[in-house]
């Protein structure tokens, strides 16, 4: 099962996306951990790993991306840069990192230097690899993707079973979920979402924000994790919700 994560900028989907990588490790599936997000830095912090190199980077950066993707356009070949269908086994072993608890990381790319353009070649590199990725039944990719909606917009998300889309309360959030949930329907996508950050009081009036039967969870503001994202460290704690959220996402699978 291929899963997209995504939320405005804050919302915790990078947090969430290694709290529910870890949760159905726990659960017995091998999980790939993709980070989609050119912009933020932070997600090896949270997953306690040391920077493997980046898919881009090993295919040659930017310059050597478009090289091998205006050759592929030339042929027959519809997965064109990847050569047909791949599996997690089949991926350069170079850009895969392992956590401590054996969820498997890959990035796809990073915006480096000032001036060196658009990220457009990662968004495009991010739609092949998932195009091209060919898992099995006890397999799970987890895409932490960039904040908004711009990956719906280059047919990322189409290369998913499930979106799932992180919710914090704040207007612009409620806003954002309403919006995808728009694009994903129009575009014959699934898409769940879980609220985040979640204090009592305000549960109730978070979940009228949305069309409850889209929402499949509520995970509550935590310290500790507030602590360990404040500081940059590894992310140790499990939830409950995490895991109810994750056996729900299994169960529509």
């Amino acid at each position: 099962m291929k899963i997209e994560v995504s939320g405005k900028g804050g919302s915790g989907k990078s947090t969430v996306s290694v709290l529910l990588a870890r949760s159905m490790k726990k659960l017995g599936f091998r999980v790939l951990l993709v980070d989609g997000d050119e912009s933020n830095i932070g997600l090896e912090n949270l997953t306690g790993v040391a920077g493997p190199v980046h898919l881009l980077d090993y295919l040659g950066g930017k310059k050597g991306f478009k090289s091998r993707l205006n050759q592929t356009l030339m042929t027959d070949n519809p997965a064109g840069l990847f050569s047909g269908t791949q599996k997690i086994d089949d991926l350069p072993r170079e850009c895969i990192a392992v956590t401590q608890d054996g969820v498997e990381v890959l990035v796809i790319g990073k915006i480096h230097h000032m001036g060196e353009g658009c990220a457009c070649p990662m968004g495009m590199l991010s739609k092949k690899f998932l195009a091209s990725l060919e898992i099995g039944g006890n397999e799970v990719i987890l895409v932490d993707a960039e904040a908004g909606v711009e990956h719906f917009g280059r047919g990322i998300v189409g290369e998913c079973d499930l979106i799932l889309g992180v919710v914090d309360p704040t207007a612009e959030s409620f806003l954002l979920a309403r919006k995808m949930a728009q694009m994903a329907e129009a575009g014959g996508k699934a898409i769940r979402f879980v609220l985040n950050k979640v204090e009592p009081e305000i549960e109730a009036f978070m979940k009228q924000q949305l069309d409850s039967t889209k929402c499949i969870g509520a995970i509550p503001k935590d310290h500790a994790i507030f602590m360990n994202s404040l500081e940059g460290k590894q992310l140790s704690r499990t939830l409950p919700e995490i895991d109810e959220i994750c056996l729900k996402i299994l169960k529509k699978a």
